[in-house]
């Protein structure tokens, strides 16, 4: 059976927690580092895999390839040119092509490469400040979504029946965010060329409603765990991993709420791994409290949740 990112991440701060012994324990906040180290371990699915795994290194663009430019900063990448002022290019969400390269000579006898792109009106020069020979990976340039992997992702989803795992949904048609659910069966619509931060815009319907939302994806060299595809989709129901979670609290980690008697399993399940952990022993068992970063907080008693706000 897979394990899921969160389920190592519980263990692992079940882990920390047993190392301590007396008192009052703070467990400090989870790092980016934990989880990538707690993600390692997690068998990647193989869509994950292909995203992950793509490479078009700059020897191997050919001329016409299109990016999709994520905000209108791009044109602090540009050199200045007689053919426009910077400050009027307005190039968010236009397709600019790729025409080939340059080379400069420095004063070490180092060639570095001047990239050209076009809008279709402006000669568009990147001075990208390396050789060829280092240009051995994936080409990351500022404030461009390489759409030959938007097509990529766009071919390994559309049309697929997933479980998505984050209730953190967005608005198709504004991009703000709205109530979303966890764990719940969804159709993926398309996927588009994402922002700055998330190349990718997973457009989807929820089988059971009909509700259309989006998130927000990474992937590639620039893959950020906890928005990458095994991090937001799982390919079978969540729900058949927890056979012993009975359909009303099942309900309630969908929603992302809970309720007394819920388990930390079912807790962590429904709202995410806490900001901290406390564990304060007494002669009548364990107490532990879960904090979160809303000013939330989770108060379980061996084991068992007795109080709460969220």
């Amino acid at each position: 059976m897979n394990i899921t990112l969160r389920s190592i991440l519980f263990v692992t701060l079940l882990l920390a927690l047993q190392a301590c012994h007396t008192g009052v324990e703070m467990v400090g906040r989870v790092t980016s580092k934990d989880v990538q180290r707690a993600y390692s371990r997690v068998e990647r699915s193989a869509i994950a895999q292909s995203l992950e795994g793509y490479r078009d290194s700059l020897p191997a663009w050919h001329e016409g390839k299109q990016f999709t430019v994520s905000d209108d900063q791009v044109r602090l990448i540009f050199a200045p040119s007689d053919q426009y002022k910077v400050d009027d290019l307005r190039l968010q969400g236009k397709v600019i092509t790729y025409k080939g390269y340059e080379t400069t000579m420095l004063l070490d006898n180092r060639r570095i490469l001047n990239l050209i792109f076009t809008d279709g009106k402006h000669r568009l020069v990147y001075p990208s400040g390396k050789t060829l020979d280092e240009f051995t990976s994936q080409v990351q340039v500022p404030f461009l979504i390489d759409n030959d992997f938007v097509a990529l992702a766009n071919s390994l989803m559309r049309g697929k029946i997933l479980y998505i795992k984050s209730a953190i949904w967005y608005n198709p048609n504004t991009e703000q965010m709205t109530a979303g659910r966890k764990f719940v069966a969804v159709k993926i619509d398309s996927v588009l060329p994402g922002n700055k931060v998330f190349p990718l815009k997973v457009a989807f319907t929820a089988v059971d409603n009909g509700a259309k939302a989006m998130v927000w994806m990474s992937g590639g060299d620039t893959f950020i765990r906890n928005r990458g595809f095994d991090a937001l989709f799982s390919l079978t129901d969540v729900h058949r991993q927890y056979p012993s979670i009975y359909d009303e609290i099942w309900q309630r980690i969908i929603n992302g709420t809970v309720t007394y008697g819920m388990t930390k399993e079912e807790c962590q399940l429904s709202k995410g791994a806490p900001k901290s952990i406390a564990r304060d022993p007494d002669q009548t068992g364990m107490r532990e409290y879960w904090f979160y970063d809303s000013g939330g907080y989770l108060k379980f008693e061996d084991g068992i949740l007795k109080e709460f706000r969220e």
